[in-house]
């Protein structure tokens, strides 16, 4: 029986101790996962904080990952890395050292109590829409309209494409 591998975008953000380090980290510890494969990461892009002000801004990315996991199962692998990596939730939409969501699983939707798939914030993100347009203009999103409509539809963007140093 062959395994079937789901491609999966995950949204990664941090706006402590080094961001952009602690991106690469947990995309280290998604790449060294034996059910995940990359297949594309964007750039770097940063964002005023959607909560709070009084925070520093976020570095946030866009990875396509291929896995034979269970979308549970990959929430899972996503929680214990951002526990291992130390994050600690102090505040609703507050500082964070690593967040790494479940944006789209193939073409499933799922409401569960723990895990909606697509993410139900896909639309309102300008960091999540601009990077995934980077890597895969032509995602189509369960449930959504097509990106560009969703971009478009944005009052307006905040982000912007760091440089990879």
């Amino acid at each position: 029986m062959s395994v079937v591998e789901s491609q999966v975008f995950l949204g990664l953000g941090s706006n402590l101790d080094n961001p952009k380090r602690q991106l690469e980290r947990a995309i280290e510890a998604l790449h060294s996962h034996p059910e995940i494969s990359a297949v594309m990461s964007s750039s770097f892009y940063g964002s005023k904080p959607l909560g709070p002000q009084d925070q520093p801004d976020f570095v946030n990315a866009v990875l396509q990952v291929s896995t034979s996991l269970s979308p549970q199962a990959l929430l899972k692998v996503t929680q214990n890395i951002e526990e291992t990596l130390g994050r600690v939730k102090k505040r609703h939409w507050g500082e964070r050292l690593i967040d790494v969501d479940i944006l789209v699983y193939g073409s499933q939707v799922i409401d569960e109590d723990n895990l909606q798939i697509p993410h139900p914030q896909i639309p309102n993100r300008d960091f999540v829409l601009l990077p995934i347009q980077e890597i895969s203009p032509n995602l189509s999103i369960p449930n959504l309209p097509n990106l560009e409509q969703m971009i478009s539809a944005l009052d307006e963007t905040f982000v912007v494409a760091l440089d990879a140093s």
